[in-house]
């Protein structure tokens, strides 16, 4: 009965042995990494990474700030650009999981060389390793897609609508990313609490419309890993949250304590 329910709105897993590893990994790992940052084991681009272990992070190699989140986001787009050449004859849905995937991280890339303000440094081993990992991520699902071809449609059809809300949550996170970046005046480093738009509800606004386009990446796509990568990441970044809002409150006394992590008025 859960299968037959299931299938209305997924295509069913492709004989695969790739895919199907990928998928119980990419959940795993993301689910794994949002309860490592609830634990305070952040990630290595965190503006709270290494606070409490200084003596760690100065030993490995480091990279300038704003370097490294293109190489973090670069790989990913060129993924998707090619995904064009490589598969020229695919159908609507395909074209729209690319094309989504491809507008995704040209706006992260976007905004690396003309939005974010940066103020320190990464470690070059990490970068690396996520910047593989989003790689992968989008090689992975673009080739996903690719093996539903010829396959029947599932019966409930979700790639418009799930197409509509990608483009809300990828809008509204570039918003939110572009108030975060209005904090700080030219040569400015310190931190400060945002506001404007949902910052005045939750700390990590930019975090819910995040989950919200892979939601609609989801939703388009309508595979097993589109699924599990979309669930991995929304645990990791409800842990994400989860840590922002611990990290703010510990460095500023008036934060408002009615501000949530991610969702308002709820989480």
């Amino acid at each position: 009965m859960v299968m037959s329910t299931l299938l209305k709105f997924l295509y069913p897993p492709p004989p695969s042995l790739f895919i199907t590893t990928m998928s119980v990994i990419s959940f795993a790992s993301l689910a794994k990494a949002g309860f490592s940052e609830i634990k305070g084991k952040n990630m290595p681009y965190s503006k709270f990474f290494g606070t409490t272990k200084v003596e760690n992070v100065e030993k490995k190699a480091r990279i300038e700030s704003k370097k490294g989140m293109f190489l973090l986001y670069s790989p990913a787009f060129l993924a998707g650009v090619a995904s064009f050449a490589i598969f020229p004859h695919e159908d609507f849905r395909f074209a729209l999981v690319c094309s989504a995937l491809t507008i995704h991280f040209f706006k992260r890339v976007f905004e690396v060389l003309f939005v974010h303000k940066y103020s320190g440094s990464m470690d070059v081993e990490a970068t690396i390793t996520i910047s593989a990992s989003y790689f992968f991520s989008t090689v992975t699902m673009i080739y996903g897609q690719h093996l539903t071809q010829g396959f029947p449609e599932p019966s409930i059809d979700l790639k418009y609508g799930g197409f509509i809300i990608f483009l809300v949550g990828i809008i509204c996170n570039f918003y939110h990313h572009y108030l975060l970046s209005k904090l700080r005046t030219k040569g400015e480093k310190e931190y400060k609490v945002p506001q404007g738009g949902l910052f005045n509800f939750v700390i990590c606004p930019h975090y819910l419309f995040e989950i919200l386009i892979f939601v609609g990446v989801s939703c388009t796509s309508q595979t097993l890993y589109a699924i599990s990568f979309t669930l991995g990441t929304t645990l990791y970044l409800m842990g994400r949250s989860i840590a922002t809002r611990r990290w703010y409150k510990s460095k500023f006394e008036d934060f408002p304590k009615d501000i949530k992590a991610l969702i308002p008025y709820i989480f």
